[in-house]
């Protein structure tokens, strides 16, 4: 399954075989470093709260501020809006 995120957040992959579940990580972090409010909407909607939160905790690549935002973000209203 894709998602509906712009191609070049995975500029280094194919994203027509890209695969979504095995690079939830990878994703994650990309939309939490550069996605728009749809991209992290998408990304909530499909990973569920609870696993991004965890990716972005668990991420060696995003920094404490990005973890500490996506953490807020996800429990804010915006997402569901």
């Amino acid at each position: 399954m894709s998602l509906k995120i712009r191609p070049h957040l995975l500029w280094e992959y194919n994203v027509s075989t890209f695969n979504f579940e095995k690079g939830a990580a990878i994703v994650i972090e990309r939309v939490i470093e550069r996605g728009n409010l749809k991209e992290w909407r998408e990304v909530v909607t499909h990973y569920g709260k609870e696993k991004v939160i965890q990716i972005a905790n668990l991420s060696k690549q995003l920094s404490k501020r990005d973890k500490d935002f996506a953490t807020l973000f996800v429990h804010s209203g915006f997402i569901a809006l």
